[in-house]
């Protein structure tokens, strides 16, 4: 990885991007420490530190701490994934949308712009229910005007991010809303690693739990660049033909179909909609019956909640790897292709048979990648509960940090090596 960088940083082109990408992700930082105005950041500290942890803690955690201290990207970029989410789904149940996928460039613009619309609404309906419900009794001043004022400002904040990540991945290096995402777990690592050694050296929590934890994030990272590096390759054999004195074709390649084409996108979708219950409590009263039915069976703080949670987790994250694997694979398209270019895998006709077999090879291909992320992602919950280690520095965050940081690897050595073939060709 460090030689990868070095390596990038001697490309001009290269270096501009990288270059810009970290002055976004320190625009996106000095952000997190804007307070919004018109609320009485003691109360809300005095929330946290009553609350047992669980929902509060964790998006916190997502948010790179800009939730707890309510600044302007308190609801950090997670309206626009929920809203990412409803648009690919409505793609498929409206038949409209679906042609409008369908257009090329300028279709993917439009879905684009109502991924946009569907943002500023979610993230609307999020800051009224942090600052009218949840955090009432923080806010300085109930008249209309101020809380109009908080609620515009976190809108504004969600909006200037998703900005912010597209400019990213137009002008930078990597996706730009999962950089964010990666950037606001990272940041509160070292926070978390010396709350941690404080409690050993107080002697609330024991050394072996730690190493537990440690052995558990070994395995995590090993697991997700195992999975992530994973291919099965198809072989495929071309035809040989002769035009005019030439003979093309007759050599073999291979379809590289990858264990786990979704990435991490999976887990951040189920992560986002797993949110969404208990941000929907945040519109109610906190002590009231429906927000302790929430926080008891649909979080990881809750007594049955870690177990329900991470039941929905596994099922959200199969379904959305296949999702989103069927969304990036055509087998369809991908088996007239070979057709059309005389291409085809031995033992298996050209046509309909082929995009039968690729289907066949990608759904249990997909299914391993798909049950191995889902216990990588959920395992540390469940060990969470039974071991009562209080570090929220979990799975879920480690799984996306090293997922985002082995796919932007990725996208700079494939920059590289188109660089290096421009040259070559010159």
């Amino acid at each position: 990885m460090l030689s990868t960088l070095r390596n990038a940083w001697k490309i001009p082109d290269l270096r501009k991007k990288i270059l810009f990408t970290f002055a976004m992700l320190v625009v996106f930082r000095l952000g997190s420490s804007i307070p919004v105005p018109g609320i009485d950041r003691t109360v809300i500290e005095s929330i946290f530190t009553s609350s047992s942890g669980g929902m509060l803690d964790f998006l916190n955690l997502m948010a790179g701490g800009a939730f707890k201290d309510f600044t302007i990207f308190a609801l950090n970029i997670y309206p626009y994934v929920t809203a990412s989410i409803i648009i690919q789904l409505l793609t498929i149940a409206i038949p409209s949308l679906e042609a409008l996928a369908k257009e090329g460039e300028e279709g993917r613009k439009k879905i684009a712009q109502y991924t946009r619309y569907g943002t500023i609404v979610l993230a609307l309906i999020q800051a009224i229910g942090i600052s009218v419900g949840f955090f009432n009794s923080a806010l300085i001043s109930r008249d209309f005007l101020p809380v109009a004022v908080v609620v515009l400002v976190l809108t504004a904040g969600t909006a200037f991010l998703m900005w912010l990540g597209e400019l990213i991945t137009d002008r930078g290096i990597g996706n730009g809303i999962s950089l964010i995402i990666f950037i606001g777990i990272v940041s509160r690592a070292p926070s978390g690693l010396i709350k941690m050694f404080q409690l050993v050296k107080a002697g609330q929590v024991n050394v072996l739990k730690i190493v537990g934890f440690l052995i558990a994030a070994l395995v995590i990272i090993v697991g997700v660049i195992a999975i992530q590096e994973g291919t099965r390759k198809i072989p495929v054999q071309y035809a040989k033909r002769v035009v005019g004195r030439k003979m093309y074709g007759g050599q073999s390649t291979h379809i590289p179909i990858k264990v786990l084409m979704a990435g991490v996108i999976p887990v951040i979708f189920s992560t986002s909609l797993l949110q969404f219950p208990q941000i929907l409590t945040m519109f109610l009263n906190p002590n009231g019956k429906a927000a302790a039915f929430v926080t008891k069976y649909l979080t990881m703080g809750g007594s049955v909640g870690a177990w329900v949670y991470s039941i929905l987790n596994v099922l959200l994250i199969v379904f959305f790897t296949y999702f989103y694997t069927a969304v990036q694979f055509n087998p369809v398209e991908y088996a007239n292709n070979l057709k059309q270019y005389g291409g085809f895998v031995p033992g298996i006709r050209p046509g309909k048979p082929t995009s039968d077999y690729l289907s066949k090879v990608i759904s249990r291909v997909t299914f391993a990648g798909a049950i191995a992320l889902a216990i990588i992602a959920t395992l540390p919950v469940v060990i969470e509960a039974f071991v009562k280690l209080n570090i929220h520095f979990g799975g879920t965050g480690l799984l996306i940090v090293v997922g985002v940081a082995l796919e932007t690897m990725k996208q700079i050595e494939a920059q590289m090596m188109m660089r290096h073939y421009k040259g070559f060709l010159k």
